[in-house]
């Protein structure tokens, strides 16, 4: 930072801070409704909502009721959608078959998805927690290790039939070794050329995940394991950026950083270091913190929620996964409207 020679008086610092144009003037960051993406979870059925007691205010829909919902978030502006599909029981496998099923929930909806919104952007989840009978992203050995090369083998007929059937987006949220090259490989081969890749380069393996495994069913096949052995160790930093770097060597086209808040540094480091396209989840443990506060009158909800996802900007990231999107995007929007 270059000195600034001028001391007190000459340079007052809430002189620029006194009047709301002159704070609006100098600001560094700003938010928009560009910056948003916002997560959906998909249940079987017709005319279904299911409320999740972990995310207060946030629903599993049914696709017709899925379809409402997206109408609203297309009027508000919101640019992309993550689909998250709940898998019954009984198509949880120890190898997954249904992750590529291309009359599955997740394909289904993005084909619906699609055919009524073709302009709003639709991402997938590429993973494989919530088709398999213990809960883990990938297939198991004997002892329960994941074993990484099968695992790929079957992410990339995921991520082939979510691009088959309309995905924009193809998220990899994984973690195993070389699959994002696999995946761009194929996809390449198959003619979608044009579906993009986020990488969950900087996954780390974090104890704010919980309501999202009770959201999408996982957490009661996982039984209390962990995912350590191919989720990132939340004490490393200079390895997130090694993961980044060869998941855009092998064909990423943005990369997210997950868990949000708690890893803000991890952001930084990635949009600075290897200036890349960068995203980061607020993820639903950080969610429900925040309820939680809000609903006990502990902090005031807007006020909380514009304040946190402005740190995501001003850390460098390029746009948000929030459960809170949506009501962003209505206070931006009224904002706006004064």
């Amino acid at each position: 930072m270059n000195i600034i020679t001028s001391a007190f008086p000459q340079r007052r610092m809430r002189r620029m801070r006194k009047h709301d144009f002159s704070r609006r003037l100098m600001a560094e960051n700003q938010l928009s409704v560009n910056d948003l993406i916002y997560p959906m979870f998909v249940l079987e059925g017709n005319n279904r909502t299911e409320q999740i007691a972990s995310m207060p205010g946030i629903e599993r829909y049914s696709i017709d009721l899925l379809l409402k919902e997206a109408e609203e978030i297309v009027k508000l502006g919101i640019p992309l959608i993550a689909l998250f599909p709940v898998t019954p029981a009984e198509k949880k496998t120890l190898l997954a078959e249904e992750a590529y099923n291309a009359d599955a929930l997740a394909q289904r909806a993005v084909r619906a998805l699609k055919e009524a919104f073709p302009e709003l952007g639709v991402m997938t989840d590429v993973a494989l927690d919530p088709f398999t009978t213990h809960g883990q992203d990938g297939i198991i050995d004997e002892d329960g290790y994941i074993l990484n090369d099968i695992t790929t083998e079957i992410l990339v007929k995921q991520a082939l039939s979510h691009a088959e059937a309309g995905a924009d987006i193809v998220a990899p949220s994984d973690m195993m070794d070389g699959r994002i090259g696999a995946i761009r490989q194929a996809l390449e081969e198959a003619g979608h050329v044009n579906t993009q890749i986020m990488a969950y380069s900087a996954k780390y393996s974090s104890n704010y995940y919980g309501p999202f495994r009770d959201a999408v069913g996982s957490a009661g096949n996982l039984k209390g394991g962990n995912k350590h052995s191919y989720q990132m160790d939340p004490a490393n930093s200079d390895e997130a950026l090694h993961e980044v770097a060869l998941d855009i060597q092998e064909g990423a086209d943005m990369v997210m950083v997950k868990p949000g808040m708690p890893y803000l540094d991890i952001v930084t480091r990635v949009k600075r270091e290897l200036a890349v396209p960068t995203f980061a989840y607020q993820v639903s443990g950080e969610y429900a913190m925040h309820m939680a506060a809000i609903e006990n009158g502990w902090l005031s909800e807007k006020a909380i929620v514009m304040e946190s996802l402005l740190c995501f900007k001003r850390a460098g990231a390029n746009g948000v996964l929030t459960y809170f999107a949506k009501r962003a995007a209505q206070w931006l929007k009224e904002e706006q409207a004064k």
